[in-house]
């Protein structure tokens, strides 16, 4: 169920005390916060500690976080200051491979993985999908089936008529790209960009 709630929602639900929806949050962008601190290479201690720290962080400023669409952004930010943090602390070289990208170009790149985003984006279409009628959801779904079918089957599965199907189609996906699933992962993009 957590899984289709919007990061608004989760994150309401979260700042009201709800354990399941903080859970989700923490399984939905562990794998960002992994990612980021991965690019540190600290050792197993350094990157223990700056995830706990990134989530403390988290629950200490949840209720200050103005656009919960933002919160993924918010997460890189804190983990990378997080990080070059211990890095600073403890006074050591990183060990940074001559031919791969450097420690200062790290701290300039905020970047999440293209994994990660790629999966929020996929978990934003099917929120988005969800939104739509039911025919609508069918069509667009039929349009993407691969192998391709032809119009004509597809003409014969939905029972409409093949000369519909592409204005059908058109309309459908702009009511895709308007659903509230599809806004929120276009408001956070900007956000973290």
């Amino acid at each position: 169920m957590h899984e289709l709630l919007a990061l608004d929602d989760l994150v309401t639900r979260a700042r009201a005390g709800d354990q399941a929806s903080w859970n989700a949050l923490v399984d939905r962008f562990l794998p960002l916060v992994n990612g980021v601190i991965r690019r540190f290479r600290l050792s197993s201690a350094d990157a223990d500690d700056v995830n706990q720290t990134v989530w403390l962080r988290l629950v200490e400023h949840l209720g200050d976080l103005r656009e919960p669409r933002a919160l993924p952004g918010w997460l890189v930010t804190t983990t990378r200051n997080e990080a070059l943090r211990v890095i600073r602390l403890r006074g050591r070289a990183v060990p940074v491979d001559p031919q791969g990208v450097t420690l200062e170009r790290l701290a300039e790149q905020p970047e999440a993985d293209e994994d990660l985003i790629r999966d929020e984006r996929t978990r934003a279409l099917r929120a988005g999908l969800l939104e739509l009628p039911a025919g609508r959801r069918e069509l667009l779904e039929l349009l993407l089936t691969d192998p391709p079918i032809s119009y004509d089957e597809i003409s014969a599965k939905l029972g409409i008529p093949k000369g519909s199907i592409g204005p059908t189609r058109a309309r459908a996906l702009e009511q895709l790209r308007n659903t509230r699933a599809m806004r929120a992962l276009v408001t956070a993009s900007a956000v973290v960009e």
